[in-house]
């Protein structure tokens, strides 16, 4: 089992190690896969925007610079030949496209491999809780200082997205500050030294956090607020209860009442 140096938040070392997680921290450290990654990652830095014109796209060199014979010169069909001055180039290179994408399980494998050799190192620390208040370079310079890597090259990594840690760091050279999850491989071995938010490892959130503001005592739960269409049904709802219920009339009667009296037949003329 691989053990981390264990820090409290102030920078205090405790006294036992900080064991790591056996599922993803197996002490493999696959050097192929961790050569691959990285290129693959210069590659992908690369914008391949270098260009070089060959000799069909130089402009001039049209006429033939002399005459075939007669001059006691070597012959030459045109003045933007490789060899001339200002000629075209031969085989220069052309825009291209460096993409290299890896599978996604050979980055992780990558990672693991990246991760595992820092922790064989004795290069993996391990700290309670990386929370400021707000940006301090100071602060962070101070807690690193505890740690002892101050003067190494140092990647933070933080159990969540923390903006003041982020902001930080970002007047020191030398340190680099990144969410756990968007560490790559590259960025890992790029360090000499790794400090990890215990958090990150464990999949636990910090106890306290210092950017909320400290109340006395909580607050009551604020009571939903119902939506229009809800509060005008239940005002009809309550309407139409609230109406006296009208006695029914009798079909029958109601039906002889509207019915119209039947006329006479008119009487036949000359009947018998």
């Amino acid at each position: 089992m691989l053990e981390a140096a264990h820090y409290s938040a102030a920078g205090a070392k405790h006294k036992s190690a900080f064991a790591l997680p056996k599922d993803y921290f197996d002490g493999d450290v696959n050097e192929p896969v961790l050569h691959t990654a990285v290129r693959a990652f210069l590659n992908n830095q690369r914008q391949g925007t270098a260009a070089t014109k060959t000799r069909s796209y130089v402009s001039g060199g049209n006429q033939k610079p002399w005459k075939q014979k007669g001059t006691g010169r070597a012959r030459q069909g045109s003045s933007r030949a490789p060899h001339w001055r200002g000629g075209g180039v031969v085989f220069g290179p052309s825009p291209r496209d460096y993409t290299t994408d890896l599978p996604r399980k050979v980055k992780q494998l990558a990672r693991r491999s990246a991760l595992n050799a820092r922790a064989r190192e004795g290069a993996l620390h391990v700290v309670e809780s990386i929370a400021f208040a707000a940006p301090k370079t100071s602060q962070l310079v101070e807690l690193l200082t505890k740690l002892g890597v101050a003067e190494s090259k140092v990647l933070v990594l933080t159990a969540t997205h923390r903006p003041a840690v982020w902001l930080s760091s970002r007047n020191l050279p030398r340190v680099d500050v990144l969410p756990y999850s968007d560490a790559s491989a590259y960025d890992i071995l790029w360090a000499d030294q790794v400090v990890v938010e215990e958090p990150a490892l464990t999949g636990t959130e910090a106890t306290a956090n210092p950017t909320a503001p400290v109340a006395e005592g909580k607050a009551a739960p604020k009571a939903k607020k119902a939506s229009p269409a809800k509060v005008k049904a239940k005002a009809k709802a309550e309407k139409k209860a609230a109406k006296p219920k009208a006695e029914k009339k009798a079909p029958k009667a109601k039906a002889a009442a509207k019915k119209p009296a039947k006329k006479a037949a008119p009487k036949k003329k000359g009947g018998k």
